[in-house]
């Protein structure tokens, strides 16, 4: 059975997201707030790469291929946000998650839960922002009549 090509993609942005933030943690570099923001480019990266997958197959449907891309989006980041919440509570849980929202736009401290939850309506928020600067740069690929 072969894998619909937004779950492939949004687990490359995982993976990407994934790695990058454990590589920044490595490397003591995770409190750099402008480091953190790179991330939006794992979701370009495979937002392209669906929409490029959808071209060579011949999809030029307009609204089915802003469809595929927000949804390639979407499991990436909702992966990724998943992703922290397992590994926030892998390093102490609240207290891990106080370390990171001195460097981040949280006040006050807190719980896990509500710093995923913040996260994970940011990184919707980019998906759709991602999605459409994605379509209007593909947008002379698609029909849209």
């Amino acid at each position: 059975m072969k894998l619909p090509k937004e779950i492939v993609n949004g687990s490359l942005i995982f993976l990407g997201i994934g790695i990058y933030f454990l590589l920044m943690n490595a490397l003591g570099l995770a409190d750099l707030f402008y480091l953190r923001t790179l991330n939006v480019f794992f979701i370009f990266y495979g937002v392209n790469r669906t929409m490029q997958m959808n071209l060579h197959e011949g999809e030029t449907n307009f609204v089915s291929n802003a469809v595929s891309a927000m949804a390639t989006s979407v499991v990436g980041v909702s992966m990724s946000v998943f992703g922290l919440l397992v590994y926030s509570y892998v390093q102490g849980g609240d207290a891990y998650v106080e370390t990171l929202s001195r460097t981040f736009m949280f006040g006050g401290n807190p719980s896990v839960p509500t710093y995923c939850i913040c996260l994970l309506f940011e990184g919707l928020a980019s998906s759709v922002i991602v999605t459409l600067m994605m379509m209007l740069y593909w947008n002379n690929k698609y029909i849209a009549d």
